[in-house]
């Protein structure tokens, strides 16, 4: 968040450590309460935010209720948390709309159609990262390609786990690139960065590591019995997914590009007889309402930690996390733990960037560097942990589909291992060089 300085110097505090109560309450009343349930999605994170939002008023310094509870209301309505409420929301809309149109059924036939039958591990790996990146969600990756790759590892002798391992690595890649997800949305807004110059630092590291990641694939999944055959291609409804990928590498401004996407989703539904004017209006509406809970967690979190930030929290923070810090590099090393800390309390790596993203760019800032990399550090780092936890609503959809354990699916999750130690090559060695200062 960006602040004037007029605003640093009266509506902040000297360091102080219990300024981040409200942070441990939050993690206490979901983190500790989960895992006393056995069920990481037990206890709603929205009713942890509201908690943790009430003891963040509760300990503030800024004098009668009403100027706390102003105060609050002023970091919920931070400009860039509304225009992240607003893109979230076309994103919503979007994705239901393409959904019920049958645009994710003819992509994965497509993404299948252009590959050789010997190489299916491989082939489903490629068509989780061309989803993932179209559709900028992995669980929605996830849920598409699944039983496809249950399936296929039915008739080839493949492992389940396997199959279910090669998806989920294929569905982070898109999540971490794709300019309509909303850890994309989150890591640039916060940095205060472009998403088409994130993408390209990001795609500089992810690239070569999912690469590698398909060798690796093809290498296990090369031996099969039997090729999978896919159903025809209805190319039409390709034609949205490759519209929003390509206009958004363009640069084209994200809330334009989505609006784009449902226009064309729409049409084509509406011409291919998959919905009429009502279905489309349904779609949309169900897709913004799905959304209803990441908007509210979005609105609860920023007001939390502008509560934090007045109290004097996370300057205590930035101050303890760059004590010993000496250089840009050690600024993003900080940075990656610190969303890696975020995302495993969390298991959701949009949270965990909502949370993480305000303080990563104060220290960003005060170390120099790049806000193109500090956004990529933020986004890899955060969906690398979420790509592992096997408490993560990834693992628990692909286990919940193919009817495997998360532990077991773990082994074969090559692209996420890969992708945090690539990331942490890259912040020693400085690369890419042209984006370090």
């Amino acid at each position: 968040m960006q602040y004037s300085k007029f605003e640093k110097k009266t509506l902040s505090h000297t360091p102080n450590a219990w300024a981040l109560l409200p942070l441990a309450v939050f993690l206490l009343s979901y983190l500790v309460v989960s895992i006393l349930a056995g069920d990481f999605y037990k206890m709603p994170i929205t009713v942890a935010f509201v908690i943790s939002s009430i003891v963040a008023i509760a300990i503030s310094k800024g004098g009668k209720l009403n100027n706390r509870i102003e105060q609050f209301c002023r970091g919920a309505a931070n400009s860039n948390i509304m225009l992240m409420v607003l893109i979230f929301i076309l994103a919503g809309a979007f994705a239901q709309t393409a959904k019920a149109m049958g645009a994710v059924d003819a992509t994965v036939n497509l993404a299948m159609s252009i590959l050789p039958g010997n190489l299916l591990a491989a082939g489903i790996f490629i068509a989780a990262c061309f989803i993932s990146i179209s559709v900028g969600t992995s669980v929605g990756t996830i849920v598409a390609l699944a039983p496809v790759a249950v399936g296929i590892a039915g008739k080839t002798g493949m492992p389940d786990a396997l199959m279910l391992g090669v998806v989920v690595s294929g569905a982070m890649f898109g999540d971490n690139l794709s300019f309509i997800s909303d850890t994309t949305i989150v890591a640039t807004r916060t940095q205060g960065c472009k998403m088409s110059d994130k993408f390209k630092v990001n795609i500089r590291i992810a690239l070569p590591i999912a690469i590698i990641t398909g060798l690796i694939y093809i290498f296990m999944g090369s031996e099969v019995r039997e090729a999978y055959i896919p159903s025809s291609i209805e190319w039409g409804k390709v034609v949205p997914y490759l519209v929003v990928l390509i206009t958004a590498i363009c640069g084209m401004h994200v809330m334009l590009v989505l609006f784009i996407g449902i226009i064309l989703s729409g049409i084509v539904g509406l011409i291919t007889g998959s919905f009429d004017v009502w279905g489309w209006n349904a779609a949309m509406g169900s897709g913004i309402t799905n959304m209803g809970e990441l908007i509210i967690v979005t609105l609860l979190a920023g007001g939390m930690l502008e509560m934090i930030r007045y109290n004097g929290g996370i300057d205590w923070i930035i101050q303890k996390l760059t004590s010993h810090i000496h250089s840009s590099k050690g600024a993003e090393i900080s940075i990656a733990g610190l969303v890696g800390f975020a995302n495993l309390c969390t298991a959701n790596n949009t949270i965990a960037l909502i949370m993480a993203g305000p303080i990563a760019k104060d220290i960003a800032d005060k170390f120099n560097v790049d806000p193109r990399r500090s956004a990529s550090t933020l986004d890899i780092f955060s969906c690398f942990v979420q790509g592992i936890i096997p408490y993560g609503a990834q693992l628990l959809m692909a286990s919940g589909l193919g009817n495997t354990s998360p532990i077991e699916i773990m082994q074969y999750l090559y692209y996420p291992y890969l992708l945090g130690a690539g990331a942490l090559l890259a912040i020693f060695a400085g690369y890419p060089r042209k984006y370090t200062n």
